[in-house]
């Protein structure tokens, strides 16, 4: 233990005022209290360190979940299915389906003549 002129000189001055008898007490309440504020701080520093890890995984959680669905009333783009190529136009559904026999099938509602 390297005990310095300072550590010396506060050693003898508390000798001087506490006298003998009182500084053993004195000495072991200061021990108590260094130790509970180690042992505070320490409980303090695992908590946080608990708090940071539970953010952390939250953070990882968010970037790992899927995207939030769309909001309603939106238009969602959905990925085309099937065989046609990416040239072709899609498919457009029609009110008047016209039938294999018939050879002159009837025009579009709104068309007129072709």
């Amino acid at each position: 233990m390297n005990i310095g002129p300072e550590m010396l000189f506060l050693l003898v001055l508390a000798f001087l005022l506490f006298g003998p008898k009182k500084l053993p007490e004195i000495g072991r309440k200061l021990g108590r209290a260094l130790a509970e504020f180690k042992r505070a701080s320490n409980e303090l520093k695992g908590q946080l360190e608990n708090e940071m890890r539970l953010l952390e995984a939250e953070d990882r959680e968010k970037k790992i979940s899927p995207p939030p669905p769309p909001p309603e009333n939106t238009v969602a783009v959905l990925p085309e299915t099937g065989s046609a190529s990416a040239g072709d136009p899609p498919p457009v559904a029609s009110a008047a389906v016209a039938s294999a026999s018939d050879p002159h099938p009837a025009p579009a509602s709104g068309v007129e003549g072709a």
